[in-house]
């Protein structure tokens, strides 16, 4: 069967569904193909303001008021309570040492907690991917597009004038015939795969292994370390991450109960400990437990609810993002670390950049123009280092607290700015800023610099350097971010417990350049209390418009 279409997509996820649904709002012809079947599993789980600040434009300026309601937790239980999520109020570290319980020391512990959110309402979520993704694909097909699934791509042909794909649906041969395609199938994706686009791998400095599941009756860490100080919200409502010596452990907890964990192991780290592959995932998983008392006490009586799964190398990059007939999302494109939840944010953001560069192809060759690609495979490349580059830094600083919690200022600076002037600005331009400071006069080259002076710290083995140098570097992060420090970072004052401060930010507006009565102004905004549909644009149907079909309706 030979068929056409203007756009295909290829990968179902959230950032592949939604974007065709956004193309079809547009009026394109969209076909979205899926080798599987929804609703699934997939990690990468953890949104944070910027992903959602993304989430809330896409739905405002195509009519998509689902997409506004899940940018807030508040609203996602209001409007969709049945797709299950965590409560993400900021993002909770601690430091732990072999053998050893986790340290109480009060204010002086180990610990660091940046808030991302003033109450609730208006915070971050863990999103169950199995349900969200499931969620936009039904979306998706309520829109228009033609979605397929069991499908099983065999070859692509780009040429000047389209893009032909090949496969079987359901053991069927098809041939389809595209103006344009898009790659939203993940690490080593098709696209790559019969393009023979080269790998980057070698730009990457980070190289970590993951063993990973989701568990029932993880005790919170406030149960197992019940004394620690209060901080600017609970601990465990948080993107919680476990400092250790072999890397860092993620624990994300759901709002029904389940959590989603696992461990990023350094190369030594995972050497050390002997992992070898998927057979040894479960012994991996218990040893490290067994190293470390506090987490050994939190998971004692944790279930998992799928096989413990290995990764030996999580990390991948290629060479380009876009040509003349094809573009491929951030995921198929390039991958660090989970670290910094910069995954749903980035994808976001593609999803963006993509959209406008078809709304402005629309009246003309109706598919994206060449500026506007290589506009696109620029920016993606250069934010792909950028990333690398931050968590490459954190796993240097993770030789000692001191250095970690100061490294860790330079993503917050970089991301608690650019939210608050995305806050603050109604531009289209928005979606086209750097993410995690590219382009940025000040902040663009921080994380190179201070990869480099880890480095010198650490001697990249190790070494947590002296307290002299680990002071000299926390003056130093303190002063470089200055110019865009409009949250409180790096202040010994804080004892590493970063609320979000409206106060200060009245206080640092010239860093803003606005007038402290405009930025006064501007705080209602800012805190949530705006309207919940400040402005509406193309089409947006309100809370009456036609649900989406039910579970499994798409086959």
């Amino acid at each position: 069967m030979t068929q056409s279409c203007e756009v295909a997509i290829v990968g179902s996820g959230f950032a592949g569904s939604l974007l065709a649904r956004v193309l079809t709002v547009l009026g394109y012809d969209v076909v979205l193909l899926e080798r599987g079947t929804h609703p699934r599993f997939a990690i990468g789980e953890s949104s944070t303001p910027l992903a959602n600040l993304s989430l809330e434009r896409i739905g405002l300026r195509y009519g998509l008021p689902d997409c506004y309601s899940l940018a807030a937790h508040g609203r996602w239980l209001e409007h969709f309570p049945e797709l299950r999520r965590g409560l993400k109020r900021g993002f909770t570290f601690y430091r732990h040492h072999p053998n050893q319980p986790f340290a109480d020391n009060g204010f002086d512990s180990e610990r660091l907690l940046v808030a991302a959110s003033p109450h609730d309402a208006i915070a971050d979520t863990h999103w169950l991917r199995a349900d969200v993704d499931h969620h936009f694909v039904r979306q998706a097909i309520a829109a228009g597009v033609d979605y397929r699934d069991r499908v099983d791509l065999t070859s692509a042909t780009v040429s000047s004038q389209e893009v032909c794909v090949t496969g079987k649906q359901n053991g069927n041969p098809f041939a389809l015939h595209a103006n344009f395609l898009i790659d939203a199938s993940g690490p080593g994706g098709f696209l790559a795969r019969q393009l023979a686009i080269p790998s980057g791998l070698e730009r990457t400095e980070t190289r970590s292994a993951l063993v990973f599941s989701h568990f029932d009756d993880v005790r919170l860490m406030r149960e197992v370390v019940p004394g620690l100080p209060e901080g600017p919200y609970p601990d465990d409502w948080a993107a919680v991450h476990h400092v250790i010596d072999e890397g860092w452990m993620y624990s994300l907890r759901f709002d029904h109960g389940t959590t989603s964990a696992g461990f990023l192991l350094a190369p030594t780290g995972a050497s050390t400990l002997g992992a070898r592959g998927s057979a040894d995932a479960a012994s991996l998983w218990s040893a490290l437990l067994r190293r470390y008392p506090t987490l050994a006490t939190a998971f004692a009586d944790a279930r998992p609810l799928m096989p413990m799964t290995f990764r030996s190398c999580i990390q991948h990059r290629l060479t380009r993002a876009a040509e003349e007939r094809w573009a491929l999302m951030p995921h198929a494109y390039a991958f660090v670390d989970p670290l910094f939840s910069t995954g749903i944010a980035w994808s976001l953001r593609a999803v963006e950049r993509l959209a406008l560069g078809f709304e402005l192809a629309k009246q003309g060759t109706r598919v994206p123009d060449a500026s506007a690609l290589a506009r696109y495979d620029a920016l993606l490349g250069a934010e792909a280092d950028q990333i690398d580059r931050v968590v490459a830094g954190a796993y240097e600083a993770m030789a000692h607290f001191d250095l970690f919690a100061a490294q860790a200022m330079l993503y917050f600076a970089a991301v608690s700015f650019a939210e608050v002037c995305q806050r603050l600005s109604r531009d289209d331009a928005v979606a086209w800023s750097g993410f995690l400071g590219v382009g940025d006069a000040v902040l663009d080259s921080l994380p190179g610099e201070s990869l480099r002076r880890l480095r010198e710290i650490t001697r990249r083995r190790g070494d947590p350097g002296t307290a002299d140098e680990r002071r000299r570097f926390a003056d130093w992060v303190a002063e470089v971010i200055a110019p865009r420090n409009i949250a409180g970072l790096a202040d010994a004052r804080r004892r590493n417990l970063y609320p979000v401060d409206f106060d200060l930010l009245v206080e640092q507006h010239a860093l803003l350049g606005m007038t402290r009565h405009e930025l006064l102004a501007a705080v209602p905004a800012l805190r949530g209390m705006s309207p919940e549909r400040p402005f509406v644009r193309r089409g947006f149907r309100g809370p009456d418009a036609a649900p989406a079909p039910p579970l499994g309706a798409e086959r």
